[in-house]
């Protein structure tokens, strides 16, 4: 299908209406929720009708899940391009997060639908969501085990407690993005330092031997 006729009868690439039509629909589905959006507003919003959202993205589940596709691929390459390559294995992490809350308060509806939506609504929405966090916690995992390495002279940090402490960062990531969110003046580089102290502190004594155990 060529382009669609928009606005004055000017004709616009299919790729700039889907477009539009996601961006409406991350609104809509960030801000009241997947049960409660309707095709009618996000048609509405995004200045289409109702039937040509159908035809572009076939029903309420395909746009749902092609929102989160966009999102999730929005964040994932938004952390990568932060933390990069040639900084200092440490500053390498430290960007990651800071990237990562950077994005997260950039697009608090992309973030409402991927941390909040998706993962209530069952199959096949939380499986999208799964593949995103296992590739962002799959690249966590290289950065720490690099700064580790590079931190204390080449020591190598056990694989368990790598993918463990990359799976915990994550999480913490996580629910850190929705409290700065909603914290007027929490800085995303705050927030990548609060969850940096906390992370760097715990792998120096792992990496000196050191772990807690109860008495």
């Amino acid at each position: 299908m060529g382009p669609v006729k928009g606005a004055k009868g000017k004709r616009m690439p299919r790729a700039v209406r889907e477009r539009q039509m996601l961006d409406a629909a991350v609104r809509t589905f960030g801000q009241r929720g997947y049960q409660s959006a309707s095709m009618e507003e996000i048609a509405e919003l995004a200045g289409v009708s109702k039937p040509l959202v159908y035809l572009y993205l076939n029903s309420k589940e395909d746009l749902f899940a092609a929102c989160i596709r966009r999102e999730g691929d929005a964040l994932v390459a938004a952390v990568r391009a932060g933390a990069q390559p040639e900084l200092a294995a440490d500053r390498q992490l430290w960007a990651g997060l800071a990237a990562f809350f950077t994005h997260t308060a950039e697009h608090p509806d992309g973030w409402a639908v991927l941390h909040r939506q998706a993962r209530t609504h069952g199959e096949p929405f939380a499986a999208e969501v799964a593949a995103m966090r296992a590739e962002i916690v799959a690249f966590v995992t290289g950065l720490i085990g690099a700064a580790a390495h590079e931190s204390h002279q080449g020591q190598e940090l056990d694989a368990k407690d790598l993918v463990g402490l990359a799976q915990a960062l994550v999480g913490a990531a996580e629910s850190l993005a929705g409290w700065a969110n909603e914290t007027a003046d929490i800085s995303a580089k705050e927030a990548a330092g609060t969850l940096m102290n906390f992370a760097w502190m715990g792998l120096g004594a792992l990496m000196k031997g050191e772990r807690w155990s109860p008495r």
